[in-house]
């Protein structure tokens, strides 16, 4: 890569680490900026091991803060999407998925914002609702790491504390990520070329762990949730920006 490649790739990997330390949202940017210098398939391969990096930092962090119902209603779903990203992966043009799920994060996110009310109280996991929305993160996760808004219309109306909500959602890419890996490889994405550049993008993305982690710890939950959601807005505007 060139000068400029290696500083989009700092910054996406940065990204990847504020998504792990529990800014959810913010790593949705990270293949759409290395995009900008390369093919997206291959900006998805890099940061794979970037990804899984990030992950162990996370695990480690919110090792004792998660929801097990959540996870239980969603992992299903998510691994028959990744299956099928998988059988697809030649089939389907993946800025028409960037759309699609463009538009259902905003339409999710714009409702949240005009009705809070809506979101107010909170709801119990829903095993069909978490393997629906479970499958849409799990599939759009394989094909261009993008999995956080399928994700967030299902459990933001959890209303979870937001140190459950981001060690759930840690923990679920985090297994999304680990199923990932078989079928990424048999794809050719984790070459060597694209696995000396991901070591090296991995310290940053360690940094961003430590950030996110400094900063959900003292964000109010008020502020949070508003924060996903605005940010929700943003990727889901970039989404369909791509795509379009």
């Amino acid at each position: 890569m060139d000068v400029w490649g290696w500083v989009l790739g700092i910054v996406a990997a940065f990204a990847v680490g504020l998504a792990k330390g529990g800014l959810a949202m913010v790593g949705v940017i990270s293949v759409p900026l290395m995009s900008l210098v390369m093919s997206p398939v291959q900006a998805a391969g890099i940061l794979l091991p970037v990804y899984i990096a990030s992950d162990i930092g996370g695990l480690i962090a919110f090792r004792r803060s998660f929801d097990r119902r959540v996870l239980a209603t969603l992992l299903p779903g998510a691994v028959a999407g990744i299956g099928l990203g998988w059988a697809t992966a030649h089939l389907v043009d993946d800025s028409f998925v960037g759309l699609i799920i463009g538009v259902i994060g905003l339409v999710f996110a714009l409702n949240a914002l005009l009705r809070p009310a809506h979101l107010g109280l909170g709801r119990a996991p829903d095993m069909g609702r978490g393997t629906f929305w479970g499958l849409l993160s799990g599939y759009t996760s394989f094909v261009s790491h993008s999995g956080a808004p399928p994700y967030q219309v299902y459990a933001q109306p959890l209303r979870l504390e937001p140190m459950v909500f981001a060690g759930t959602t840690t923990i679920f890419f985090a297994i999304c990520n680990a199923v990932k890996l078989v079928p990424y490889a048999f794809l050719g994405q984790l070459s060597l070329h694209n696995l000396s550049v991901a070591a090296v993008l991995m310290v940053p993305g360690v940094i961003g762990v430590i950030c996110g982690l400094w900063i959900i710890r003292r964000m109010p939950s008020t502020v949070f949730y508003k924060f996903i959601t605005w940010a929700l807005i943003l990727v889901s505007l970039r989404l369909i920006w791509v795509a379009l």
